[in-house]
């Protein structure tokens, strides 16, 4: 009778622990715990007065309607470059993803680090980012066909995961008749970049996150 009841309880307790587990490697905010570095995306007016382009924060103006585009620049650390986009360009460093990938070449899951975003402030607006590049042998613009939609709705607003979309192009490849995907700073392509096609966002979180 006492084994029995060790094992009960033995088995209670590996239940238990399975079940808090994943609720402890996340926040309340859908974000998971942990060191991470902010970067937030400040929608405003076209004739909204804004500081130069030099980085003084954790943060890029761009347009609150319409496209603004955020080029990425390989680096050794998450950084802001130019922090004003809404004149045509902003920049942002980051590191190669090293994303993972099958035997197919298809992306199987994060590398060096995950992305997760959310859109908070005023209740209201939407719009969408898009990982796009150019192809150095036609010298036209490639985007990907995943993309991050962003919508403010009422009530508490969740971190999602878009490494993904973020860290990624997947196109059409017209040699090999299929989709491919690759990382960002692949040398497929030149110019990496996110177009942020915004309506009326006023403020988007992002969170870069090690993945250790």
């Amino acid at each position: 009778m006492k084994n029995k009841l060790a094992m009960a309880v033995s088995i209670a307790a590996i239940i238990a622990v399975a079940v808090i587990m994943p609720n402890a490697m996340a926040t309340g905010n859908g974000a998971p715990k942990g060191a991470h570095y902010n970067l937030n995306l400040i929608g405003k007016e076209k004739n909204s007065i804004l500081p130069n382009d030099a980085n003084d924060g954790h943060r890029i103006f761009v347009n609150l309607y319409g496209r603004s585009n955020i080029y990425l620049q390989n680096g050794t650390d998450f950084g802001v470059i130019d922090a004003d986009a809404t004149d045509g360009r902003g920049a942002f460093q980051m590191p190669a993803p090293n994303n993972q990938y099958d035997i197919s070449g298809n992306y199987s899951g994060p590398g060096n680090y995950t992305v997760w975003i959310r859109a908070v402030g005023k209740p209201g607006g939407n719009g969408n980012i898009t990982t796009c590049a150019i192809d150095p042998l036609t010298l036209e613009e490639v985007c990907s066909t995943d993309n991050v939609i962003l919508m403010r709705t009422k009530g508490q607003q969740k971190f999602t995961d878009v490494t993904k979309e973020l860290t990624t192009i997947t196109y059409y490849n017209a040699t090999l008749g299929k989709d491919v995907t690759v990382d960002i700073f692949d040398p497929s392509f030149s110019g990496y970049l996110w177009d942020y096609d915004n309506n009326g966002l006023k403020t988007v979180q992002l969170r870069f996150y090690p993945n250790n």
